[in-house]
Parts: structure tokens; C-alpha cells; sequence
């Protein structure tokens, strides 16, 4: 899949308060959203390299053009059922506090405008483990998107145990 460009990645200043960009993509039955500025490829899964003794949801790591980017499993960083890898399998490549790493999702499914007035912050919805890496609900077309907090995917320590 072709990197997302980076003239999908740049905001207006007239954007930036009344929408913006989200690449949504598909976990289990749910959609879920990132600003598309965070997101700096989205690439079907490659062979992924297993590191022993990380964490659980750490399912390894793949070179991508010379670098060696860690992966997370959304599935079980959510703990939703794990399920086995397909064609529709992909990998968004993220920036979390300047640590490159992938999501592995179900499958990818468009970038999208979504008003920030459509957005809800809606933190008590989401279970104790979750609740900070959910930025709000917000809404495309008839379709719910839970809109994630990028920089709030994994706490400081696990950003400590990846970078190691």
C-alpha cells in the first residue's frame, strides 16, 4: 500500500478549528480513528521478526527501509480476541513520542473529515486500561469512529521497554 502523503498530512490553520483528517481503520467489529498527521504509512504485513521476552502485545519488529520498527498488536493492547492475520491485515506506521513503531489492525479503511464539534470526549466509556488512549467518539456519516490519542497508545514505561 502507498505511504499516506504528506499533502494529506498538512492542516490549514481554518481546518485545524473546525475539522480534520483521520485515517480510520477497522478493529474486530468497531471503527477507530487517528489524525492523519500521525499516521506515516499504512503497509500490509510484511514477515514480522518474533523478540523474545516483550511484552504481550509486542509481536515483534520488521526493517523498513533499513530501520527496525517495533509492532503492536492492537487487538491484544485492547484485549479483544486475537484472531489470525489476513490479506486485510495492515500496519499503520505512528509516530508515539517520537518512537516509530506499527499497529497491526484488521484492515484499513479511508481517510476521512471529521468536525472536531462531532467529537465527544468521552474518556468514562473506555475501561480503566483504555480510557487514556481514547480521545472521544466522533461520527462519519452514520458510522461511529473511536478517535485515539496517538501520544497516549502506550505509557511512558512501555515506550521505555520498546526504545530498549
Amino acid at each position: 500500500m502507498p505511504a499516506i502523503s504528506q499533502q494529506n498530512k498538512q492542516v490549514s490553520k481554518s481546518e485545524d478549528t473546525s475539522g480534520r483528517q483521520y485515517v480510520t481503520f477497522s478493529i474486530k467489529d468497531e471503527l477507530y480513528g487517528i489524525d492523519v498527521r500521525r499516521a506515516q504509512e499504512v503497509m500490509n504485513l510484511p514477515q514480522i521478526t518474533k523478540v523474545p521476552n516483550t511484552m504481550p502485545f509486542m509481536k515483534g519488529v520488521i526493517d523498513l527501509r533499513g530501520k527496525i520498527i517495533p509492532l503492536i498488536d492492537m487487538r491484544i493492547k485492547f484485549k479483544i480476541e486475537e484472531k489470525a492475520y489476513d490479506q486485510k491485515t495492515v500496519i499503520i506506521i505512528i509516530d508515539v513520542k517520537k518512537v516509530i513503531c506499527g499497529i497491526i489492525v484488521d484492515s484499513v479503511s479511508d481517510v476521512a473529515n471529521m468536525s472536531l464539534n462531532d467529537v465527544q470526549h468521552t474518556p468514562h466509556f473506555a475501561s480503566e486500561v483504555d480510557k487514556d488512549a481514547v480521545y472521544g467518539i466522533g461520527k462519519i456519516g452514520e458510522k461511529l469512529v473511536i478517535v485515539l490519542d496517538v501520544d497516549r497508545l502506550l505509557t511512558d514505561e512501555e515506550l521505555l521497554l520498546i526504545k530498549a
